[in-house]
C-alpha cells in the first residue's frame, strides 16, 4: 500500500490551532486533512464544476481512518489520494498522509456517491467523469 501510486498530491501547513491538550494534532483534524484532499481530487477531475453547471456532484457515503504516527505543530504535510474503486453510483478514495520527515502517519479510505442534486438521487456515474478518473489514475477500472 505504501508503495502504490498516488496521482494527486496536496501540500498543507498544520496549524497551531489544530493540536490537543495532549500536545499532537487532534484526531478529528485528520479528517479535515482527508476532506481537503478528497475536495482536491474532485477538483482534478473536474466534479466541482460539473455540480456547478448540472446540479450533479459527490456526497460522501463513509469514511475511516486509521492512525499511524502522531503529528505535530509546527510542521507540514502530503495528503496524497487514488481511486481504488469504481461500481455504477459509488467511487472509493484512499488518501494517505505523510510528516515532514516523509513518514506514514496516517490512512484513510472514501466512498463517494454520485449525486442529482436537484432530484434528490444518486445517479449512474457519468461516463465522462469515469473517463476522467481513468485518465487521471492511468488505468480502467
Amino acid at each position: 500500500m505504501e508503495n502504490e501510486l498516488y496521482p494527486v498530491e496536496l501540500a498543507l501547513r498544520i496549524d497551531w490551532s489544530e493540536m490537543d491538550l495532549f500536545g499532537h494534532v487532534n484526531n478529528v483534524t485528520y479528517l479535515k486533512y482527508t476532506q481537503a484532499s478528497r475536495v482536491h481530487y474532485w477538483e482534478c477531475i473536474g466534479l466541482d464544476g460539473n455540480f456547478a453547471a448540472k446540479g450533479i456532484g459527490p456526497i460522501l457515503v463513509s469514511t475511516a481512518c486509521q492512525f499511524k504516527k502522531p503529528l505535530f505543530y509546527p510542521g507540514n504535510i502530503v495528503v496524497k489520494a487514488k481511486v481504488d474503486f469504481i461500481k455504477n453510483t459509488s467511487f472509493g478514495i484512499s488518501h494517505q498522509i505523510y510528516n515532514d520527515k516523509n513518514e506514514l502517519c496516517a490512512e484513510a479510505q472514501d466512498v463517494i456517491v454520485t449525486y442529482d442534486f436537484e432530484k434528490n438521487e444518486k445517479i449512474i456515474i457519468p461516463d465522462w467523469l469515469r473517463l476522467k478518473i481513468e485518465e487521471l489514475e492511468n488505468k480502467k477500472f
